[in-house]
Order: structure tokens, then C-alpha cells, then sequence
């Protein structure tokens, strides 16, 4: 095997959250409160940040909101926790290249590629790879990552790639949307012994994942309840709390349904009803939040207190947070 040796930093273990984006009511991005929403994530405990990603509606951002986005991200991170964010939007490889680097630049720790714009869904697995490499010729020493993106269609990486992809020693980072515990078992095992970290995405499998040796968990559950996912990643493994860890674990199975509904709205509005001054604007179009779904929403905010509160978790909302940067 290659040797995995790098100057690359590993991402530490734990939660690297899916970042919302904060919108004020006539549609601007509030990035006041995106620096606050950075704080709420650090005060869960995230191990690392995802800036410009599906869940931040990196879609419906213009180029410059996307860099000036992942900078307020990074600055007022201020180096406490890693911060990656979303490098590729389509177009040819060497126009992929260059946007990867302008984002670089605003101080990430490594830039995530699209998987679904990186080769067509009708084109094989050689083309992807052939490009990926491309990509990676193309933007020096960069630290990567891969993001199996539900849109435009979802690139899965199976573990063969992946372990191709891996010897170049530039890969850091993959959030893992499988919903194959088998594959994630493989796609850890081909990657043993590099500076490489698969977060889950899906929480039907966080605590198997994890104990099969997932770096962490990346999901949009975070951005409802990140203080469960937090609690989750530290636990998971603690044999006196396996009961405690088989009720959270049936508390996301159970979500699933709610969490992913008129997802980010539901997100941003179960974070508003918990205390932070969030609208719950969005420019994604995702439907209609009814009436109905919010009555499903504020149960699922009521099990989260009783969880937390039986757990003996704090509710970050309750806790002063850190002004936000002007």
C-alpha cells in the first residue's frame, strides 16, 4: 500500500453539522446571524464545520454569496474547529478547479466535491475517476473531500473507487449518503491508515457506523437537535449508557420522517421555537410548511426535551452565546 503519509491535518472525530444559511425576510442572507448560527453549532459541541453545503441552499447562492458565506463561517470560527465547504458547482473540470481555489482561499480546511457534477449518472465510474484526477492535478496540495449529493442526481463512490481515489493522499473527507452499513464498513476499511474521515449521513445507522469505525456524523438531524448528535458520537461506545444510546438511536429512526420534512424550513423552524432568532425563509423551493407538519415539528421539539433533559444534556439555546461578528 502506498504510504499514507501527508502534511494534511486529520478532521477530528464527532459532528461536523451541515451548516443552514440564515435568510432575513426580504430574502438577503443574514449573515449576522450566520456568525451566530456558528456559535450555536461550536456551543453543541460540533467537532468541525460544513459551510456551503445542500442544507446552507449553496444552490440558490450566488458565487459571491458562497465565498462571503464559508468567510463568515471560517472568521468567526477563528480557528476552534476545521470548516470545509462545498468547491464544485459544474462546468468543465479546469472551471471546477478554479472555484475550488477561490474558496480555498477564504481559509477552509478543505474544499468538498459534488460527486453528482463531477461525471453524468449514464457515464462509468473510469470517467468519474479520470476526472476527479483531473480536478485534483489541477488545485495544488488542496485538502479534498466527496459529498454524495441528492442533487442534481446522487453519485454513490463505492469503496473500489474510493480506494483508488485515496492512494493520491488528497482525500480528507466523505460524507457518506450510502444508507449501506455493509458499504460503509468497506469504505472505512479501504481507507485504514490514511488521513481520511467518513461522516454519516444517515442516522438510521449513526451508532452502527460509528462503531464500525466512522470518523463521525455529518447530518441535517444537527441542525434540529445537534446537541443528540453531539451526545451520540461521545457516547456511543460507553458500555454503562448502551440503554441511553439504543433510545437516542430509536429517537432518529423514529424522526426521520418529521426531520425530513420541508427540510430546511422545518429545521429553521424548530430552531426558531427553541429560542434562536431565526427566519424561516428559504430560497430552495421545498413546499409548503403546513399548519400540520408544524404540529408534527412541535412534538418532536417536546420528545427532544424530555430526551435531553433525562440525559442530562444542556440545552444550548439556554446558554449565553458569543455576540455575533458585525
Amino acid at each position: 500500500m502506498v504510504s499514507a503519509a501527508s502534511t494534511f491535518v486529520s478532521l477530528p472525530k464527532g459532528f461536523i453539522p451541515v451548516m443552514l444559511t440564515p435568510f432575513l425576510e426580504t430574502g438577503k442572507v443574514d449573515y449576522e446571524g450566520l456568525s451566530a448560527l456558528t456559535e450555536l453549532y461550536l456551543e453543541a459541541g460540533a467537532a468541525g464545520l460544513f459551510a456551503n453545503c445542500l442544507s446552507s441552499e449553496m444552490f440558490e447562492l450566488t458565487e459571491s454569496e458562497r465565498l462571503q458565506v464559508t468567510k463568515t463561517v471560517v472568521d468567526q470560527v477563528a480557528g476552534r474547529v476545521p470548516v470545509v465547504a462545498t468547491g464544485t458547482f459544474g462546468g468543465a473540470i479546469p472551471e471546477q478547479a478554479r472555484f475550488a481555489k477561490r474558496i480555498y482561499q477564504t481559509g477552509i480546511d478543505a474544499v468538498i466535491i459534488i460527486t453528482g457534477l463531477i461525471a453524468d449518472e449514464n457515464e462509468h465510474d473510469e470517467i468519474f475517476v479520470s476526472r476527479i484526477k483531473e480536478l485534483i492535478s489541477l488545485t495544488d496540495d488542496i485538502p479534498l473531500g466527496f459529498y454524495e449529493c441528492p442533487v442534481p442526481y446522487k453519485r454513490l463512490i463505492n469503496s473500489m473507487v474510493l480506494q483508488e481515489l485515496i492512494q493520491t493522499r488528497r482525500i480528507v473527507y466523505h460524507k457518506d449518503t450510502c444508507l449501506d452499513l455493509e458499504e460503509v464498513v468497506r469504505r472505512i476499511q479501504v481507507a485504514e491508515g490514511f488521513k481520511f474521515g467518513l461522516y454519516d449521513a444517515y442516522m438510521v445507522n449513526a451508532v452502527a457506523s460509528l462503531k464500525a469505525g466512522a470518523t463521525g456524523l455529518s447530518c441535517i438531524q444537527g441542525n434540529i437537535y445537534p446537541e443528540l448528535v453531539t451526545w451520540i458520537c461521545e457516547h456511543y461506545h460507553d458500555e454503562s449508557r448502551q440503554n441511553d444510546v439504543e433510545r437516542v438511536q430509536k429517537f432518529f429512526v423514529d424522526s426521520m420522517d418529521v426531520v425530513h420534512t420541508a427540510y430546511p424550513i422545518v429545521a429553521k423552524y424548530c430552531l426558531q421555537k427553541r429560542g434562536f432568532p431565526m427566519s424561516t425563509y428559504t430560497r430552495r423551493d421545498v413546499g409548503t410548511f403546513t399548519e400540520a407538519m408544524q404540529r408534527q415539528a412541535d412534538q418532536l421539539l417536546d420528545e427532544i426535551d424530555v430526551i435531553q433533559s433525562d440525559l442530562g444534556i444542556v440545552n444550548v439555546l439556554k446558554k449565553n452565546l458569543v455576540t455575533p461578528l458585525k
